[in-house]
């Protein structure tokens, strides 16, 4: 994506400023990485958080946003499951959403997501979405996002479509993931991100620290945005990701520390959530 000045000029800051919105994705698929992403809101570098309303830790996430009414937080929208062993179902009537079901009646992993994608309806998928919005709204809590789990739709504009008719329906934001995307949003004169999300999962955790300095340092100018994951290694997170618990323990490591602390401050970098864009959001 390229910059162009515009959400700087919506958000009131220069077209020089280098602004930054690091959110923790997947609060709620179980308590490792609960706790792992309220240790990493406490320290303040990651100033928002992604509900996921179908996953096991889900009640737990929400007690915690509950007791903390002023933390920004988005729903993660859900209709893929992590893996064959990791597994969660739609918090709508399955009868009404059978086209993102597998055999078992659980969401498809993401290793089947082609088939997924092949024949998901979009009205099910709207069904579905809905519901998870609405029990976020049921149990008091009141988001600012609407962003997605795993789903890869860079070249689904329909897909997109049915988040962000959502998101202008319940007066959300949306996360932004590719340049036509982007386009719709500049045109309707919404802010949002001028370069490409950055996801802690495409990122060496051998090298993850040194990496993310690196970024920091090269910031472009505009909105940016980070989606990581905080983890621990706890044996409930070992069980639930054998293979890429590392992601989540790095990212853990990196954003409650000292350094990630000096590099930000060094560098000029503006911290945001997606409160900021809602609220322009809401005015258009």
């Amino acid at each position: 994506m390229a910059f162009k000045g515009q959400t700087n000029r919506l958000l009131g800051y220069g077209p020089d400023a280098r602004l930054l919105i690091i959110n923790a994705d997947d609060f709620g698929v179980c308590h490792a990485v609960n706790e792992a992403i309220c240790g990493t809101l406490a320290e303040g570098l990651v100033r928002s958080t992604s509900l996921m309303v179908p996953c096991p830790a889900m009640s737990h996430a929400a007690r915690f946003l509950a007791d903390h009414p002023q933390q920004p937080f988005g729903v993660h929208l859900t209709a893929l499951s992590d893996s064959t062993h990791n597994r969660w179902r739609p918090m709508s009537d399955p009868a009404k959403v059978p086209s993102l079901l597998d055999e078992a009646g659980y969401f498809y992993d993401f290793e089947h997501m082609g088939e997924f994608m092949a024949r998901v309806s979009l009205d099910q998928l709207e069904i579905e979405f809905r519901t998870q919005i609405e029990v976020v709204l049921a149990a008091g809590l009141r988001p600012s996002q609407l962003d997605w789990h795993s789903l890869r739709i860079s070249k689904r504009d329909d897909i997109f479509d049915v988040m962000f008719g959502l998101a202008r329906e319940y007066g959300l934001a949306q996360r932004v993931s590719s340049q036509s995307a982007t386009a719709k949003l500049q045109s309707r004169g919404l802010p949002c991100v001028d370069h490409d999300v950055l996801d802690s999962y495409g990122l060496d955790p051998g090298t993850r620290a040194a990496t993310y300095v690196r970024l920091l340092r090269e910031l472009p100018v505009g909105l940016n945005e980070w989606a990581v994951h905080p983890g621990l290694d706890t044996p409930e997170l070992l069980a639930l990701e054998p293979g890429g618990h590392y992601v989540r323990q790095a990212d853990y490591d990196f954003f409650t520390s000292r350094e990630a602390q000096d590099v930000v401050q060094e560098e000029g970098i503006i911290l945001l959530d997606y409160r900021a864009l809602q609220a322009i959001w809401n005015l258009r």
